[in-house]
């Protein structure tokens, strides 16, 4: 039986993902793989990447992912993370290219009129390092991470949901963007978790644990 199948589309090292899930479920069957039989079979799947939302999406359909991770959010308990998050959307600028339009929204690049701080310093794109996090409502997913943690981010697009009861969390740069988002089975964020540290491991390990349910 595979506990957790990490989706491997050709997009960034899934190495860390793996490896991280590994130190938080050491008794769990956690496997990196681009079968969609393994997928399918699995109890729970992650679904993450790096790169760009065009070149994904290709190897998505090159690789005949695409119906198994459109499934696999539909009836398993899914975590998305980085492109895994903005892929879930209808529609990206990257590219103008077209996501999986699992969830209702668009992907958007960081403005550059906007890229400055509160004392007028210019803001780099892409968005990298730590920032917090601050939650919306209450969420399984949450459980033992305080609002406000600090989670590692390298992005230079953000998600923007059509429905406002999608969002999970926040975050600022400089401006409110959203960086999780939450509906039924679904979990995605836009931050590494892997690479968060404590807080990181504490979300992968309440997903590991996660029902599939809010």
């Amino acid at each position: 039986m595979i506990d957790i199948a990490v989706v491997d589309y050709g997009m960034g090292n899934l190495r860390s993902v793996s490896k991280a899930l590994e130190h938080v479920a050491p008794g769990k069957n956690i496997v990196v793989t681009s079968d969609p039989e393994d997928i399918k079979a699995a109890e729970r799947v992650v679904f993450p990447g790096q790169g760009a939302m065009p070149d994904c999406m290709r190897e998505l359909e090159s690789r005949h992912l695409r119906e198994a991770v459109i499934n696999a959010a539909a009836s398993k308990p899914f975590l998305g993370i980085c492109i895994g998050l903005q892929l879930l959307f209808e529609h990206s600028e990257e590219g103008d290219a077209a996501g999986l339009g699992i969830l209702p929204g668009n992907v958007k690049r960081f403005a550059a009129q906007d890229m400055h701080d509160a004392k007028g310093n210019k803001l780099k794109v892409p968005h990298m390092g730590w920032n917090q996090v601050y939650q919306i409502g209450q969420h399984p997913m949450w459980t033992n991470i305080a609002d406000g943690a600090r989670f590692y981010f390298v992005h230079s697009y953000y998600v923007e949901p059509v429905n406002n009861h999608l969002v999970a969390a926040y975050s600022e740069y400089p401006k409110h963007f959203t960086c999780a988002v939450a509906r039924e089975n679904i979990f995605a964020v836009q931050f590494h978790p892997e690479k968060s540290q404590h807080d990181g491991l504490q979300l992968l390990a309440n997903f590991v644990n996660w029902n599939g349910r809010a």
